[in-house]
């Protein structure tokens, strides 16, 4: 899953150097903590959220295939 979002972000930025996907596991549940530099917050998060959302959609499907739970968190 870490990969798939770096892997996505990546594509989607200005500066791929500045991109950090930080896995936390929990016990029922897999957060990822997506970080950009400040100017590509918006290429991430798209207009009205469209992209964001769309990033988590990806990620809660490829998860569900393995039976898990990803929540995908976008911070500075």
């Amino acid at each position: 899953m870490k990969e798939l979002v770096e892997y996505i972000a990546k594509a989607l930025v200005d500066n791929p150097d500045d991109v950090h996907v930080n896995q936390i596991d929990g016990e029922r549940s897999t957060i990822l903590e997506l970080r950009v530099a400040p100017d590509d917050m918006g290429k991430v998060i798209g207009k009205q959220g469209k992209i964001a959302k769309s990033i988590r959609t990806l990620t809660k499907a490829t998860a569900a295939k393995e039976g898990k739970r990803v929540v995908v968190e976008i911070l500075r």
